[in-house]
């Protein structure tokens, strides 16, 4: 053992730990790092250092990547989802029941979040048509997400493990090994939310609970508190906005404001277009800040009128519509304005509000940088929303009013996707090669181009993830792993096997509600791999011990982004994933250390 790597080696690894703890740099950055560090100082070859960007486990992401968004671009995905959620009716129990089962069932082909915002739209319409608030179905479609994950090799913590065990000459994960196990889980956690779980969801979201009762029917410009922000002015006799196009107004430069209506001669034109000129006498309807806008208005510019009361009706009509979305998880417009993104020129439609934090924000959103989670209030035209329901850094969340575009090769993706899972269940040895194959059939079949696979790809996980494997050969071959093995035994050896499955389980869960859960894997599974071996125990039960108590993200919304991506739409404050999810997360911890040395004995 060359003596020197084992403390560069633990160095590198606590100095990892500690900076995505502080969340002072990204995730896939700090792999990066790890890698490179891993290089300079000799602890790894250079073949090593790069071989995790050949893993069949980073081939398996991209390809799981493509065929997922061949299902949802087809809308195969959309329709397994309706299906099942008009099946369960619309009483709370049946519908939260539908929610989870819905949301496993996707997890069992494409990743956790990607699955999640597949069927956000969905189970926000399905809230919506049985009278109830959202805040009932999307916690437990989070949760169901993550328990299906468990079943299934398609989850990127399940892959990373499973090639952790071939690094060390042991044989890996098939797709369906996790399903002996997983499914009980999976039936579990519903049994759980359906009975009892769902009672402990707060009946009012955050916004009910702090400003006021939610309007019913969802109405979205009294939910955002819009009407605070709404106020019309009229043009007066020598106003310099006179036969000033409004792309030429400077309303949003100047005051911070968004042109929502105009009346002319009694007529009243919603979001207009930036070529309307302005007339005299004409009746501007707006939305930001009346006293901030009094304060910096230039007489005679706008003559301000009396206020009023605004319902969504008020912004609507048959050719403009108010609707609701979130970004989705890879969405370009994280970190960025809508000024930088020309939100307005790209899609048409105005950001009226945005909600973030459990409060709406009205004012100055055209500087505000996006984060992933925000929920948007736009206004535009009827006719774009099937446009902008196909952009992929939007979530646009279902309404009656919303057109659902039918795919015509829908069948063609299916028996794609199909095809590769029932070759994959049987040739476990070569899963990244037969889901690459399918991934390269979605293309040839035209299902979707190289252009947009390669958008679609988790370029943030493959990072990620081929960052950190190095770590775990580093791990194994400067003694760290045995080292740190020997202390956890030293610790929880005389607690027997089940002891030591405990004590990895409760590790490794703990580290993943506040770090990304591959790096978890990444860094616990080597050394339950070397407990194993060195006690001769089973190296794939403890395995998949750590594998699953990854997935058990149950406590904190930063546990895993599927939580952050229901939080806002939800309204859920921090404290509602605890009282929820600790109940469950006994329950799965109790099960694993039950059903593993079933279907995995310890010896």
């Amino acid at each position: 053992m060359n003596l020197p790597a084992l403390p560069l080696t633990l160095a590198i690894l606590v100095t990892a730990v500690l900076l995505i703890l502080s969340d002072r740099l990204r995730a896939d950055l700090v792999a990066l790092l790890v890698l490179v560090a891993l290089g300079i100082s000799g602890i790894l070859p250079p073949q090593e250092v790069f071989s995790g960007f050949s893993r069949s486990a980073v081939i398996t992401i991209m390809a799981i990547s493509i065929l997922a968004e061949g299902l949802r671009r087809t809308g195969v995905t959309d329709r397994m989802g309706d299906l099942l959620l008009r099946l369960v009716g619309r009483r709370e129990s049946h519908l939260v029941v539908g929610t989870m089962l819905a949301g496993a069932m996707l997890s069992l082909l494409m990743n956790n979040i990607a699955a999640a915002a597949i069927l956000l739209p969905t189970v926000s319409a399905a809230a919506r048509k049985a009278s109830i608030t959202p805040t009932r179905l999307l916690m437990p479609l989070a949760f169901g997400t993550l328990l299906g994950g468990m079943a299934t090799l398609l989850t990127t913590t399940n892959i990373v493990v499973s090639g952790l065990l071939i690094d060390q000459g042991l044989r890996g994960f098939g797709l369906l090994d996790f399903a002996p196990v997983g499914l009980p889980l999976v039936a579990l956690g519903v049994a759980y939310m359906a009975l009892w779980g769902h009672r402990m969801l707060p009946i009012q979201p955050i916004w009910e609970r702090t400003e006021g009762v939610r309007p019913s029917e969802e109405d979205l410009v009294q939910l955002y508190h819009l009407g605070e922000r709404l106020f019309r002015a009229r043009v007066p006799a020598g106003s310099h906005l006179i036969d000033t196009p409004l792309s030429r107004s400077a309303f949003r430069e100047l005051y911070g404001l968004n042109v929502v209506g105009l009346e002319r001669n009694g007529r009243v034109t919603l979001a207009p277009s930036p070529d309307f000129v302005f007339r005299e006498g004409d009746v501007v309807l707006l939305e930001g800040n009346l006293e901030e806008f009094r304060h910096r208005d230039q007489p005679p510019y706008l003559e301000i009128l009396p206020p009023r009361e605004w319902r969504e009706e008020d912004l609507e009509s048959p050719a403009v519509v108010i609707v609701e979305a979130v970004l989705s998880p890879r969405s370009g417009l994280i970190g960025q304005t809508l000024r930088a993104a020309q939100f307005r020129e790209k899609y048409g439609f105005t950001v009226l509000a945005i909600w973030r934090a459990g409060r709406p924000i009205r004012t100055h959103l055209s500087e505000l940088p996006l984060q992933f989670g925000d929920a948007l209030l736009l206004q535009g035209p009827r006719e774009r929303l099937p446009v902008l329901r196909s952009e992929p850094d939007l979530i646009l969340l279902a309404n009656e009013k919303e057109y659902r575009p039918v795919a015509r090769k829908g069948w063609l993706a299916a028996a794609i996707a199909g095809i590769a899972l029932v070759l994959a269940a049987f040739r476990y040895q070569a899963v990244a090669e037969i889901f690459l194959g399918g991934a390269l059939m979605m293309m040839l079949a035209g299902v979707l181009t190289m252009d947009q696979a390669y958008g679609v790809i988790e370029w943030k996980t493959v990072f990620l993830v081929a960052g950190m494997m190095p770590l775990g050969i580093a791990m194994t071959k400067s003694g760290a792993a045995t080292w740190l093995a020997g202390r956890v035994l030293g610790l929880i050896g005389p607690a027997g096997p089940i002891g030591l499955m405990a004590g990895l389980f409760l590790l490794a869960m703990g580290l993943a509600q506040v770090m990304h859960s591959a790096v978890v894997a990444s860094i616990v599974a080597p050394f339950a791999i070397q407990i194993a071996l060195q006690t001769s125990i089973s190296p794939q039960a403890l395995a998949m011990t750590v594998a699953l108590a990854t997935s058990t993200t149950f406590l904190t919304p930063l546990g895993h982004p599927v939580n952050v991506l229901v939080m806002n739409v939800g309204g859920y404050r921090t404290r509602d994933y605890f009282r929820v999810g600790w109940p469950l997360t006994l329950l799965v911890f109790g099960a694993v250390l039950v059903l593993v040395p079933i279907f995995w004995p310890l010896r």
